[in-house]
């Protein structure tokens, strides 16, 4: 059974779902953790405008001293100060990683509590941020970031892409990623490589380039860039990646294809970053896939026009934490990823 704690958010009265206690005003935090140290429930639900000080990281520091953060669910004000990398990786260093912004998100939790795998991406933001630096050039500010900090192979950002059913999209992928990091890093500072095939030059870009399976290596090695993609094809030797992202099309023909062509492919999957790309599931629908077939997603990418700049494509690199929330015309980014609802 679960208990709920609300105050100015008061659309948590009517959630759906079992509650054993419902408690309802503004409180110190300290009568909190009287209130419910000893009460045995499953899972609370916090709205934080029920305490006092709650924008004051310190009142969530005395929280977890008194009470298990791992079965509290913090359900904060959208658009609020808490609602930034540096306010939440704060709250992640404390232990806390079950947040959202609204009552989607916390059914959602309350089925599937997030990790510290799930909120990583926060902390890698806030540290991306940490190394921004602001300067004005012919007026105008910009803002550059001196090093990527996230999955990084030898002070270099190195992330493979594999399709997981038949043309998930890496190509395209990969080329509107590319686009994104050269504005906030520099267009001679990331590199796109394909390899054993010859798709990238459909692009015409310099920065995206063909390679054999037996010289990517070398190539890495040689680049100057400080962030590598590479679509992996067939490409068996993964190991010059900091981190490996694999494509699934959710599509009903694709994923029976799938399966029935290996049916432990989910249990290989089990432990690695998978993003559904080109899905058009809805939230409720990446909880069943999930559940099904016993895997995490990463992110739920949807079909996306890739002559466009795209605001999702900012939000799922500020996820994999390549680049920070504050990123040079980043545009609606949402820090809060897939399990934000």
């Amino acid at each position: 059974m679960n208990v709920i704690i609300y105050n100015e958010q008061n659309v948590l009265a009517n959630l759906d779902i079992d509650i054993i206690k419902s408690v309802t005003g503004t409180y110190e935090v300290n009568e909190i953790v009287e209130m419910f140290k000893s009460f045995f429930y499953s899972r609370m639900i916090l709205d934080v405008t029920a305490l006092k000080y709650y924008d004051d990281i310190n009142t969530y520091s005395t929280l977890v001293k008194g009470l298990d953060p791992s079965k509290i669910i913090f359900y904060l004000p959208e658009g609020s100060s808490l609602c930034t990398t540096n306010f939440l990786s704060h709250l992640i260093n404390l232990g806390i990683y079950n947040f959202t912004t609204n009552i989607n998100g916390v059914k959602y939790l309350v089925k599937k509590p997030n990790t510290l795998d799930d909120v990583q991406h926060i902390v890698n933001a806030a540290n991306v941020q940490k190394n921004v630096k602001k300067s004005t050039a012919s007026g105008a500010t910009v803002t550059t970031i001196e090093k990527p900090t996230a999955n990084t192979n030898k002070g270099v950002t190195v992330l493979g892409f594999k399709n997981v059913t038949d043309s998930a999209g890496c190509t395209t992928l990969i080329y509107m990623l590319k686009k994104e990091l050269a504005i906030v890093y520099g267009q001679q500072n990331v590199l796109a490589i394909e390899v054993d095939k010859n798709d990238f030059n459909l692009f015409d870009d310099k920065t995206m380039i063909s390679t054999k399976s037996t010289e990517v290596k070398k190539v890495i090695s040689e680049s100057k860039a400080n962030v590598i993609l590479v679509d992996l094809n067939g490409c068996t030797d993964d190991s010059f990646c900091g981190e490996v992202i694999y494509l699934i099309e959710p599509s009903t023909i694709k994923l029976n294809r799938l399966v029935r062509r290996n049916r432990e492919v989910f249990n290989k999957l089990s432990n690695k970053k998978v993003i559904l790309n080109q899905s058009l599931l809805l939230n409720n629908d990446v909880f069943d896939f999930e559940s099904e077939a016993g895997i995490k997603v990463f992110y739920n990418m949807p079909p996306l026009d890739e002559r466009k700049r795209n605001a999702i494509i900012s939000d799922f690199l500020t996820k994999l934490g390549v680049i920070g929330s504050s990123s040079k015309n980043s545009g609606n980014n949402k820090i809060f990823g897939l399990f934000r609802r």
